[in-house]
């Protein structure tokens, strides 16, 4: 019985002269209007931006919490299944026969530039450190935060945040990208992907909406990226040059100052428009190619001078544990848990406190960041009197709120950053990876990039941990800000002229990183907003440029300053393309059901009109 054909009739209007030549002019204007306004508000209203934006991330992952955590471990084991399951593993992403457009290193750097690379710089060392203090085991036992007993359930995080999940979201918009635009010759942009369940509707408005919640995915995504970068990119700078204003001394840690934060912005920003300006066959991949070199030869300086022994130690079993653990990573949802909940679970003692007292114990037997230690001392220090028991108690009430306050902070955070990166990284996986097989792909950019980022965590974290272990920092590492951490560990190290020479190597190659993230961003959001062209025009790769210097430079001021409100925005600009990375799911199924029944019968039936699938 043959097979209706597939919906392949994406027909995608773009302007054909003026200033928009090329481009859909609904997707560049809603996305431009979108963020234009969201850079006015911030810009022009900044402490109002930065504590509503707050608000309403604070309410949304009281809602959305579990559906993140579950919908990124449905992507993972999905892409595990049709990698080894043999007829949809074999399918070639291009005609049969096709070869791969770029060489395994040159791939493979790139995806890792584009993927991650900014985010091992900044949280090599600093996640480790974090998670050693700080995790789901530690907040339900009684293991104390940064002891040995505390290493295997920290380093189970870390490869959790890291490992096959991470690259998996990227793998799911980037594989779904591929299979339509190699093997049915459709457009490279986000609603090709959604066309098995969509059908004719991808043509109107319904398709420019998704197009439009890929761009500005994108363009948060990469601007908390930059964020996170351009601040250590900056701790760098003042460790080279100890310039006084790259950094503000007169708190417990050091934070870079504004002026500093935006003088660095700008100047990767100009780079990054150069090389975007090139394209990705000379600027990308050049830039790609150093930095994973750069990689190596920081990589080695651990090996050779850090706790490389304890590293690989380490390496193994927390692979052992990961996998063990990794049902219960994938799915294992926590819920929010309110004051009257609380108070029901609570002693007697703390249920008849007064209103404001309850506040008070509540509040600090729900925070994920405070120890039993400091639960009892902030008791303490609001005049309220209980008994040991009822301390324990109330604590142990409050479990459940600890762990989803650190699973909404600290998880859901980093899904939601990886989701709203992946329109970015996918499709740009999606462009690299013609000619590659699924499985190769899925092993390519799932299996591998996770195995050097889990040594990535092992060798820098771990040297880190060691020091920390062994006396010899004496809480140096963990007293530094978080993109301070790489730099306080080198200092421990190494000294003199060699100590000089790796840090200036390692503010080179958070330029490089960042850079490769802020051009490839730029081309993949002009690659969406011109329906899938694979070249687009120069002046609005310069525009858009700039419009993503501006998003971050006043995110980065709103509120006073900091990352937060960066990050608030991207949480809340990941929820929608979350939904639509789910019907990228359903629909890629669908596709390779029907796929391989048009292989079984040969052939396709004729339609007068084509369906969704």
């Amino acid at each position: 019985m043959s097979v209706k054909p597939p919906f392949t009739d994406l027909d995608i209007q773009t302007q054909d002269g003026g200033f928009y030549e090329g481009y859909s002019l609904p997707i560049a204007l809603i996305s431009k209007i979108s963020m234009v306004l969201l850079v006015l508000w911030a810009l022009i209203f900044p402490l109002n931006a930065g504590s509503m934006l707050s608000s309403i991330n604070s309410t949304l992952l009281q809602s959305f919490n579990t559906f993140y955590i579950l919908a990124v471990g449905v992507f993972a084991f999905f892409l595990f299944a049709i990698a080894l399951i043999p007829s949809t593993g074999k399918r070639i992403l291009g005609a049969p026969g096709q070869k791969p457009e770029f060489s395994n290193f040159s791939w493979f750097s790139m995806m890792f530039g584009a993927g991650l690379g900014v985010g091992l710089m900044t949280f090599a060392t600093a996640e480790p450190l974090g998670l050693w203090g700080s995790n789901p085991v530690l907040l339900s036992s009684d293991i104390a935060p940064n002891s040995p007993e505390a290493l295997e359930s920290g380093y189970r995080y870390t490869f959790a945040h890291y490992g096959f999940h991470a690259w998996a979201i990227y793998v799911v918009t980037g594989l779904s990208l591929a299979y339509y635009a190699y093997t049915r010759g459709m457009p490279l942009t986000i609603r090709s992907a959604l066309t098995p369940l969509i059908g004719k509707y991808a043509n109107g408005f319904f398709g420019h909406v998704i197009d439009v919640l890929g761009v500005v995915a994108t363009i948060l995504g990469v601007s908390v990226t930059i964020g996170f970068g351009v601040s250590q990119l900056v701790d760098g700078a003042y460790a080279i040059t100890g310039a006084g204003w790259l950094m503000d001394t007169s708190g417990d840690t050091p934070a870079a100052t504004k002026a500093g934060l935006i003088t660095a912005l700008v100047m990767i920003m100009a780079l990054s428009i150069l090389s975007a300006v090139s394209g990705v066959g000379r600027g990308v991949k050049w830039l790609s190619n150093i930095n994973l070199v750069l990689s190596l030869i920081l990589l080695l300086t651990f090996v050779i001078f850090g706790s490389f022994l304890f590293a690989m130690t380490t390496y193994a079993s927390a692979f052992v544990d990961y996998i063990l653990n990794f049902i219960s990573l994938s799915f294992a949802a926590h819920g929010p848990v309110s004051a009257d909940m609380f108070a029901s679970t609570a002693p007697a003692a703390v249920q008849a406190l007064e209103a404001d007292q309850m506040a008070t114990v509540y509040g600090g037997a729900t925070n994920a960041w405070g120890s039993f230690g400091g639960f009892t001392t902030s008791v303490a220090d609001a005049g309220i009197t209980l008994s040991e028991a009822d301390l324990a108690a109330a604590y142990a009430a409050g479990t459940d709120g600890r762990l989803f306050n650190w699973q909404a902070g600290w998880t859901t955070f980093y899904w939601a950053w990886w989701i709203a990166f992946s329109p970015f990284v996918g499709l740009f996986l999606a462009r690299i990876s013609k000619g590659r097989s699924v499985r190769e792909f899925v092993l390519g950019a799932v299996i591998a990039p996770s195995l050097v980022c889990f040594a990535w965590m092992t060798i820098l974290g771990g040297t880190a941990i060691d020091l920390e272990l062994s006396g010899t920092a004496d809480g140096a590492i963990i007293a530094a800000s978080n993109s301070a951490k790489l730099f306080v560990t080198l200092e421990q190290m190494l000294s003199g002229g060699v100590l000089q020479a790796l840090i200036i190597m390692c503010v080179v190659l958070i330029m490089t990183f960042l850079v490769t993230s802020a051009d490839s961003g730029i081309l993949v959001m002009n690659t969406i907003m011109s329906g899938g062209a694979e070249e687009t025009g120069v002046k609005h790769r310069i525009i858009w440029g700039a419009i993503l210097t501006l998003v971050i430079g006043t995110l980065l001021l709103a509120g006073g300053g900091g990352l937060s409100a960066l990050q608030n925005a991207m949480i809340i600009g990941a929820l929608p393309f979350t939904m639509v990375m789910v019907g990228m799911v359903l629909a890629l199924i669908k596709a390779l059901y029907n796929d391989g029944r048009r292989d079984s019968v040969g052939g396709v039936a004729d339609a007068a009109g084509q369906p969704a699938e």
